[in-house]
């Protein structure tokens, strides 16, 4: 059997060990690959709510700022601007300062819940 791309869509740590979850409910056992990469998972990802934290950074309309590095951020967490610029470093994107303000308030106000 030959397995097809349909499409690509970014999601977060926690949006994969969610689907992962899905996925072992539904196989009953997860193949070595996902096993390996829900252990990782496991280990890493302890935001809960991630989707409600997404619908907050979209909900600033950040220019150029794309479901991709959103999903990015929410891994992450920067809790400071120049953690947020270091994590925003990797892709051709510039945000200004101010917008860059915003996101962090947003992830420590989302945080301190």
């Amino acid at each position: 059997m030959k397995n097809e791309i349909l499409n690509e869509i970014p999601m977060s740590m926690a949006q994969l060990k969610e689907e992962l979850e899905r996925i072992k409910k539904r196989d009953k056992e997860l193949n070595f690959r996902a096993a390996k990469t829900e252990e990782y998972l496991n280990q890493v990802v302890s935001l809960k709510n991630s989707e409600e934290l997404f619908k907050k950074l979209t909900a600033l309309n950040v220019p150029r700022l794309k479901e991709q590095h959103m999903h990015k951020i929410i891994d992450v967490l920067p809790t400071t601007v120049d953690d947020l610029k270091i994590v925003l470093q990797g892709y051709t994107l510039t945000v200004n300062n101010q917008n860059l303000k915003k996101i962090v308030d947003t992830l420590n106000e989302f945080l301190a819940k």
